[in-house]
């Protein structure tokens, strides 16, 4: 194991950043420890590379990495791009607290950055199981098939799992990925991805060379992918934060939570200019807050 000191830009907060990556405590992917580590599992090496970050101090996360891989600089890339430590959201604050029912709110999330996923496909998948459920139900239809499909085992005594890659997705046998509770059109929708990935037909960079507005159409000639899964995906997988993922019943639900009435989002968005992107990450922790699932130890058990 090797431990290496990685500064962030201030205000960050390791359990605000990690409550917005994994959603919610059952997640078997994003592990939060009692004493508040972060543990990853991460796929794409020789054999699985276990990250284990705290942060000691306001300013800096340490981040010990063991398993199959000497290329600790790629690895400590993606630690960086996963937690946005190098995210500089004052724009968005500033912008934020002349909103009189955001303003509380931003106050109390100070230090949340734009969390991100790893891989292109850990985005869409995550998009697309996201579809149109409600946060429980979609969060328990994820931790059925990356335990169906993803590599799994302990470290230090406690369950981790690698998130499934494209290959396990598009040879497991439909019976296996039906009863995880994805539907019909998701599954299809799913293999689709898959498919466009491994062949070449989507890529990172890809999407990286193109705008926001760009990005999403070519996302969009998927099937099954629709305007809020795309922006969801270029939010939570390329970091974009100039979209934000409207036209959600949980985001109309989120809003009317922190404001105490029914709230157009349209002029809010437009007075958010460049960074609205934040106000989708801010809004999941008010919902989060509420159910206190914030800093919540996951739950690992199997």
């Amino acid at each position: 194991m090797t431990t290496h000191e990685i500064k962030a830009v201030t205000p960050y907060r390791l359990d605000l950043t990690v409550s917005a990556l994994r959603r919610m405590a059952s997640n078997v992917v994003d592990v939060y420890t009692p004493d508040g580590r972060y543990l990853r599992a991460l796929g794409g090496f020789a054999q699985p590379v276990i990250v284990s970050v705290t942060q000691p101090r306001a300013d800096a996360l340490a981040v010990s990495i063991s398993g199959g891989s000497d290329d600790g600089e790629r690895v400590l890339a993606s630690v960086r791009q996963m937690l946005g430590i190098e995210r500089d959201l004052s724009d968005f604050e500033r912008r934020a607290v002349t909103i009189p029912w955001l303003a509380p709110l931003v106050r109390r999330m100070r230090g949340l950055k734009p969390p991100r996923y790893p891989t292109l496909f850990e985005a869409c998948a995550s998009a697309i199981v996201f579809q149109q459920l409600s946060l429980y139900s979609a969060s328990a239809i994820m931790r059925r098939l990356v335990l169906a499909l993803g590599t799994t085992f302990e470290f230090d005594g406690i369950p981790l799992a690698v998130f499934p890659g494209i290959e396990a997705v598009l040879g497991a046998d439909e019976a296996v990925l039906r009863a995880t509770g994805l539907s019909a059109g998701k599954l299809a929708t799913l293999r689709c991805v898959a498919e466009a990935i491994a062949s070449g037909a989507l890529s990172e960079a890809m999407l990286e060379a193109r705008s926001s507005t760009d990005a999403a159409s070519m996302l969009r000639t998927i099937k099954g992918i629709g305007p809020w899964t795309a922006a969801v995906i270029l939010l939570r997988g390329l970091g974009r934060l100039d979209v934000f993922p409207g036209n959600d019943s949980s985001v109309a639900a989120n809003l009317a939570l922190v404001a105490g009435e029914r709230v157009d989002v349209g002029p809010v968005v437009d007075a958010l200019g460049s960074q609205r992107g934040t106000l989708y990450f801010c809004l999941l922790l008010a919902r989060l807050e509420a159910r206190s699932e914030i800093g919540r130890a996951s739950d690992v058990s199997r």
